[in-house]
């Protein structure tokens, strides 16, 4: 999936790992990433915790999309860091799974992420 990802992979974001419901992603950023206050853009945190979420849940094998998601935003990157997303999962029931990821800045913390999945065909 990751291969075909062209949003992801045009943000230089690179997959370090992706097995058994859990997935490694890093992004650097960049001066387009930086807002008006001289900080990452909210959206691209997002976008870098999404895609390491979508590795994860996408890691057993059936096509599966993000139900919904929630972020929280503990405090700022900025330009040059090299930031992290760790996803973890956390149950998968029927077709459904819950999945939380950290994106941090080598042992700092700068944003929690929560994703549910939908799991949509068996292939």
């Amino acid at each position: 999936m990751f291969d075909d990802d062209v949003a992801s992979k045009s943000l230089g974001i690179e997959l370090v790992e992706a097995d058994g419901g859990r997935a490694v992603a890093r992004m650097r950023i960049t001066a387009e990433m930086v807002n008006g206050h001289g900080i990452a853009h909210g959206g691209f945190l997002f976008l870098l915790a999404d895609t390491a979420f979508a590795c994860a849940c996408n890691s057993h094998g059936p096509v599966t999309v993000a139900a919904g998601a929630e972020i929280s935003f503990v405090t700022s990157a900025r330009l040059g860091d090299e930031l992290v997303a760790t996803a973890d999962e956390r149950t998968r029931y029927g077709r459904n799974g819950i999945y939380d990821i950290t994106v941090h800045r080598g042992a700092e913390v700068i944003a929690e992420f929560r994703g549910r999945s939908r799991t949509i065909s068996r292939s």
